[in-house]
C-alpha cells in the first residue's frame, strides 16, 4: 500500500503534497513524484504520471481535494511519466493541461481524438503568471533541462519551486520522502543524471540566475527527494554553475557508425 503524501506545506488556506511511491518498485520504472497543490477550493495536480500512477494518485489526492475540481494538470515537459495518463484525467476531470507550447499539438497523441480540444493552454516560451486561488504560480523558463519546451512552476506561497528533471536523484519512494538539506553527500545520487539529461553547462547558468532571484524555500523535483534550506539550495546553484553536461561531453567519438550487435535474446 502507498504511504500517505509527504506534507511539503500547509497553512490555513494553502497546501503542497507530495507523492512519492505509488509506482511498483519493481525496476521496471523509474520512480516518479507527483504535487497537489491546493489554494482554498482550487486544485492543481503537477506532472500527473503515466497509467502505473493514475489510479493511485486518483484516488490518494480524493482524500485531501475532490479531483472533479481540479482546475489544471501543470506539465514541466511532454514525457510519458509526465503525462501519459492524460486521458484519463481528461475524462474524469475537467481540469486544463497547462504545457509548453512547443508540445501542445503533441500532447493529443496521449488521449482520444478530440479529447483535448479547449482543454490546452498553451504557455508561450517566456512563462508567464497563472492565477490559482487567491494566488498566481510562476511558468518559469527551464527550457532544454532536459525538453526543448520546458517549464518550472514556482509557488510564492509555499515558497517551492517544482523543477521537473532539475534536481532529480535516483531513490526509491521512500527514500525521495526524506528532504536533503546537505548537498555534498547527495551529489553522487544525481550527478550521472544531471550530466547526461541537461543539454549544457551555458543554460545551467543562464537558469540559476534567473533562479537565484526567487525566495527559495524547496526544490522539489519530479524524481528523488527534494533540496530544503537555503545552504543546500544554494550549494545546488553553485553545483549546477560548475558542472559539464550534455553537448559539454560529446564530441566526433560520440557519433560513429556502429559495430556492436544487440542480442534480441540477452536484453
Amino acid at each position: 500500500m502507498p504511504l500517505e503524501p509527504l506534507e511539503l506545506y500547509r497553512d490555513q488556506h494553502h497546501a503542497c503534497l507530495m507523492f512519492s511511491d505509488l509506482i511498483e518498485e519493481d525496476g521496471q520504472a523509474v520512480q516518479a513524484n507527483q504535487f497537489l497543490i491546493v489554494d482554498g477550493d482550487t486544485g492543481a495536480i503537477i506532472d500527473p504520471g503515466g497509467n502505473l500512477a493514475f489510479n493511485e494518485l486518483f484516488m490518494g489526492m480524493s482524500r485531501y481535494f475532490p479531483p472533479h475540481r481540479l482546475s489544471y494538470l501543470l506539465a514541466s515537459h511532454a514525457d510519458p511519466d509526465i503525462i501519459a495518463s492524460l486521458d484519463r484525467w481528461l475524462s474524469s476531470t475537467r481540469a486544463l493541461l497547462v504545457i509548453s507550447r512547443v508540445w501542445e499539438r503533441f500532447a493529443p497523441h496521449f488521449a482520444k481524438l478530440g479529447k483535448t480540444e479547449n482543454r490546452i493552454i498553451g504557455v508561450p516560451d517566456g512563462g508567464g503568471l497563472l492565477p490559482l486561488g487567491r494566488h498566481e504560480l510562476l511558468l518559469l523558463p527551464a527550457h532544454f533541462m532536459h525538453s526543448e519546451g520546458n517549464f518550472h512552476f514556482y509557488d510564492p506561497v509555499s515558497r517551492i519551486l517544482f523543477t521537473g528533471d532539475l534536481g532529480v536523484s535516483m531513490t526509491s519512494g521512500a527514500e525521495a520522502r526524506v528532504p536533503v538539506t546537505a548537498l555534498a553527500p547527495h551529489v553522487a545520487r544525481m550527478e550521472a543524471f544531471h550530466r547526461r539529461y541537461m543539454v549544457s553547462n551555458k543554460v545551467l547558468r543562464l537558469w540559476t540566475r534567473m533562479a537565484r532571484q526567487l525566495d527559495i524555500a524547496m526544490l522539489a523535483p519530479q524524481h528523488g527527494a527534494p533540496i530544503m534550506g537555503q545552504q543546500a539550495i544554494t550549494d545546488f546553484f553553485d553545483w549546477l554553475d560548475g558542472l559539464e553536461c550534455g553537448t559539454d561531453l560529446f564530441d566526433e567519438r560520440s557519433y560513429q557508425i556502429p559495430t556492436a550487435r544487440i542480442d534480441p535474446v540477452a536484453h
